[in-house]
């Protein structure tokens, strides 16, 4: 199955905000690299059943959201 953009690829991805950066940008990679371990996280949260480490591990995951998201936006808008 082919998806299409109708934006061509260029070699960049747009930044939350409209800015585009190239795809091999250092700030690709780090929210990349947050998601991947954020998903990590979760699957680590599901084989624990002792409330403490849940809610340890549920507001780590938090912080990697807001983190995730702060890099995937464009640092020039509020």
């Amino acid at each position: 199955m082919k998806i299409y953009t109708k934006t061509g690829d260029t070699g960049t991805t747009g930044l939350y905000g409209g800015k585009r950066v190239l795809k091999d940008d250092i700030r690709i990679e780090a929210y990349g690299s947050v998601d991947e371990l954020n998903s990590f996280i979760g699957l680590l949260n599901t084989t624990f059943h002792e409330a403490t480490q849940n809610y340890f591990l549920t507001e780590v995951q938090k912080r990697l959201f807001t983190i995730g998201s702060n890099l995937a936006s464009d640092p020039e808008k509020k």
